[in-house]
């Protein structure tokens, strides 16, 4: 695989192993227009590698993602655009998910910083998830006056449950690793520094099982766990460009840039 051909992504192979690093440049690992599709075609890419049995996904050193680059240029301009034009673009972060999620291969997250928004989302949609115990999840959307997307709340489901889904996605706080783990969000933790070190330990027993039983048993895991999540979710792009017009979304994005709780009036 070249991997001079991708400005994103770091790609490191070792065996049946595989390693993703993506670095958007920003000092929190924002996620931009762009970097979700290379990890998108990568993904696609991936599907016809038969030699590999587990692929790491992680961001930098001391940061998984802080979520969506509210300022990327691409997402601005939309802004502007027609319906037609903004329904393709808010396609961009599902396709991204269900493309990792489609993968054979056990995905492996490993998170140390901060894991937010779109990159929950991304987390959610791979099998196994290990942190750094000082890590942290945070789902802010509703508070941005937005509702939470990328075809995420029933993978949110199936990981936790219904209720804590709701206390994650509606309350919107920051929740911390001992208690992702307790949830069943976390699967591993580790200490500081040390989430990737620990999901190269989980790769490299994946990569001693036989690499095609292994595949099946994933694919059947997922399909029979997930079997009416596009039904159910299908919705939630065209949920969100109705909310991002909306007062409060004008309002909780206002309220995010000048670090204050919003003001919203259901309009």
């Amino acid at each position: 695989m070249d991997e001079s051909r991708w400005q994103y992504l770091e790609l490191r192979r070792e065996g049946r192993v595989l390693e993703v690093a993506f670095r958007s440049g920003h000092r929190v690992n924002s996620l931009n227009n762009a970097l979700l599709r290379e990890l998108t075609e990568l993904a696609q890419q991936l599907q016809f590698d038969s030699e590999l049995s587990a692929i790491i996904l992680h961001g930098t050193a001391d940061m998984f993602s802080a979520g969506m680059d509210l300022r990327d240029p691409e997402a601005a301009r939309a802004l502007d655009a027609g319906l037609a034009e903004r329904r393709q673009l808010v396609k961009v972060g599902p396709a991204m998910c269900a493309a990792w999620e489609a993968l054979e291969q056990i995905t492996i997250v490993a998170i140390e910083g901060w894991c937010t928004g779109g990159g929950a989302a991304l987390a959610v949609a791979c099998d196994w998830r290990v942190a750094a115990d000082d890590a942290r999840f945070y789902v802010p959307e509703l508070k941005l006056g937005m509702n939470m997307s990328w075809q995420s709340v029933p993978r949110f489901n199936h990981l936790i449950g219904p209720a804590r889904t709701k206390q994650l996605l509606i309350l919107a706080e920051p929740l911390d690793m001992a208690t992702a783990e307790r949830w069943g969000l976390v699967d591993h933790l580790a200490p500081p520094g040390g989430a990737l070190a620990r999901a190269r330990e989980l790769a490299t027993q994946v990569a001693a099982r036989p690499p095609v039983p292994v595949r099946m048993a994933k694919r059947a895991i997922t399909n029979s766990a997930g079997a009416l999540d596009h039904a159910t979710s299908f919705m939630d792009a065209d949920q969100f460009l109705l909310t991002q017009d909306s007062d409060d979304a004008a309002e909780g994005m206002r309220a995010f840039f000048d670090k204050r709780d919003g003001d919203f009036k259901g309009n």
